[in-house]
């Protein structure tokens, strides 16, 4: 069944399912798996305005039900995305969304910028304000509504436009939504990892070399489901980019059901590269089954009492 085109904001995809930023470098490596065009988007691996080394091994620990990372951002920075990566991603005629981070406000604002100069080539930007492996004042800009907000508005000046990756760990999750799309971001994604961190009981010490990290996988995708429904419930007309342990058509109808318009594919990739392309044929499986002629039918339909054409 052809489902019409889901419009967020100012982009349209044809399909629901994205990659997420940071779980396969800047895209293009899962163009020899699947054909890139054929998802919705393709979200990259976060980069500042600057080159940075990230963090000390080790950088990845397995969980029972997902895994922890603390990779800490590492990356050439804007220019050598442009120059190295882009091309590629171009060739591969799919939808570019550019994940940037930042140590200030002013960070952001130049990342954009450069981003800016190549617009033609992206759909949007997605701004991580919420990587749990920095440290510092602001390690984590979406526990500050003010601040994220600043951020939005700082980088509005490339002509792109913005979603906002926001943060689990906090208890002002709803009001940080509302700042950053009173901002102008036109769509939130919902969310980034859960902090965590894991000891080896042989040694006594922390697992990872910046001692936590950020959980993701199977674990992550309860809390998801619990951080997308309560920002579409206090914020109805919101877009939402749900993300958090979608490893099949199902956990991504239940993002979806929950509230998202659209749904990125993370940590399922280290298992099966093939992942956002399989779950994304298992998702319209689920939609045909269910006799779901347009996407809006299964977003936020939770909130008004159920799917309405499930099939019996």
């Amino acid at each position: 069944m052809i489902r019409q085109a889901i419009a967020i904001g100012a982009v349209e995809l044809t399909q629901p399912i994205l990659t997420a930023s940071g779980t396969a470098g800047y895209g293009a490596e899962f163009e020899e798996y699947f054909p890139l065009r054929e998802i919705g988007a393709v979200v990259t691996k976060s980069v500042a305005h600057f080159a940075w080394p990230g963090n000390p091994a080790p950088r990845l620990h397995p969980t029972k039900s997902g895994m922890l990372n603390a990779v800490g951002l590492q990356g050439g920075g804007v220019a050598s995305f442009i120059e190295n990566d882009l091309p590629s991603l171009r060739k591969s005629r799919s939808k570019v969304v550019a994940s940037i981070w930042g140590h200030s406000v002013d960070d952001y604002r130049l990342a954009a910028q450069m981003l800016g100069e190549v617009r033609e080539d992206l759909v949007a930007i997605e701004l991580n304000l919420s990587c749990p492996n920095l440290n510092g004042d602001h390690a984590i800009f979406s526990h500050d509504s003010a601040l994220s907000a600043q951020v939005v508005e700082a980088c509005s000046a490339s002509g792109l436009p913005l979603w906002a990756k926001l943060s689990p760990n906090t208890s002002i999750l709803v009001d940080v939504a509302r700042a950053v799309h009173s901002a102008g971001a036109q769509a939130v994604t919902l969310v980034n990892t859960a902090i965590g961190m894991a000891i080896n009981t042989d040694t006594g010490l922390p697992v990872l070399g910046n001692i936590r990290g950020g959980l993701s996988g199977t674990a992550l995708h309860p809390i998801a489901v619990r951080c997308i429904y309560e920002v579409r419930a206090a914020l109805p007309q919101i877009r939402i980019i749900g993300a958090g342990g979608v490893v099949c058509g199902k956990t991504a109808a239940e993002l979806m059901l929950a509230g998202a318009d659209a749904v990125q594919v993370g940590t399922a990739t280290f298992a099966d590269p093939k992942a956002p392309i399989k779950i994304l044929r298992q998702l319209n499986r689920w939609a045909d089954k269910h006799l779901i002629s347009d996407w809006s039918q299964v977003t936020s339909a939770s909130h008004r009492g159920g799917l309405k054409n499930k099939s019996e």
